[in-house]
């Protein structure tokens, strides 16, 4: 598939959903990396919109609240081409936490947060940021 962002910035949300001492993240199937739910801002599209429209598009269930708690610059390579996304992250609850994926290329599971540290999880900066955070509860700003 063509890469439609080659040579530009992506801005991307990222949902932080904890549920009973574990973290939602999603996986791409058969692939052994994880990273968490959301995705792409359309041009012209408010974050918080986004947001919403990511999370109903990838488990079909709605954003209740959300509250913003940090941005993850970063900068990598996959599948041959450089990519540039900022992200803005979210704690965010959701009206029901489903693990069912709603699109053909990813599942999602339930990570606990002890088995968290452990798991190879992208971005790496935020990874490592949120294992911080789940402790500190600072906003935080970091670059990969």
């Amino acid at each position: 598939m063509k890469n439609p962002y080659k040579n530009k910035f992506e801005i991307a949300v990222r949902a932080i959903i904890e549920y009973k001492g574990k973290i939602l993240l999603c996986k791409i199937k058969k692939s052994d990396c994880y990273f968490f739910p959301g995705g792409h801002l359309e041009y012209g599209e408010r974050i918080d919109k986004a947001l919403a429209r990511e999370i109903k598009e990838e488990l079909n269930t709605k954003v209740e609240k959300f509250s913003f708690i940090g941005v993850v610059d970063n900068i990598f390579t996959g599948d041959g081409d450089k990519h540039h996304e900022i992200n803005f992250v979210f704690k965010t609850k959701i009206k029901k936490v489903y693990t069912l994926s709603q699109e053909n290329h990813i599942d999602f599971v339930l990570i606990d947060k002890k088995e968290f540290s452990k798991q190879k999880i992208f971005p790496i900066a935020l990874k490592k940021q949120l294992l911080k955070w789940f402790k500190d509860k600072k906003t935080f700003w970091v670059s990969q």
